[in-house]
């Protein structure tokens, strides 16, 4: 069993307010990510989202458990129905005029659906932060709400 986080780096050509809004505003959350209109970034704050393929859908039930502005967004994860609850935490530094986005999902061994797999997760992640949050800050579509 792989018990070891699922680990993801970013550099954005972004200020680290701007890349901060983007994880953690639910107005441009579903520009790349989930549409999650009962997202806040407060700690407490339950959340949940349909996502999957077109066969199969599933309720991802979450919950904001840290929150410190422009650093580090932490919340659970976990599916309506099924075993299993996983971690997820953004952390974001500075280096220079961009912004680094660490990306740490930890706690997937736990689920037992075989849909639920590391590789999932890792190609999902791959990309929702190298591509689609990438290109939505880095393509000016940002800009706009900045």
């Amino acid at each position: 069993m792989h018990t070891k986080p699922l680990i993801l780096e970013q550099e954005f050509d972004a200020p680290i307010e701007l890349v901060w809004r983007a994880i953690s505003e639910k107005e441009l959350m579903k520009k790349w990510y989930f549409d999650i209109t009962d997202f806040k970034a407060e700690v407490g704050c339950q959340f949940q989202f349909e996502g999957g393929t077109e066969d199969k859908r599933y309720m991802h039930l979450c919950e904001v458990l840290e929150v410190i502005p422009n650093e580090k967004l932490k919340y659970s994860w976990k599916y309506e129905g099924y075993d299993g609850i996983s971690f997820v935490t953004f952390q974001l530094s500075s280096a220079g005029n961009k912004t680094k986005l660490k990306l740490t999902h930890e706690g997937i061994e736990s689920f037992t659906n075989p849909d639920f797999k590391r590789e999932n997760f890792a190609g999902g992640w791959d990309h929702l932060i190298h591509t689609s949050l990438n290109e939505y800050l880095e393509n000016g579509k940002a800009l706009r709400y900045w």
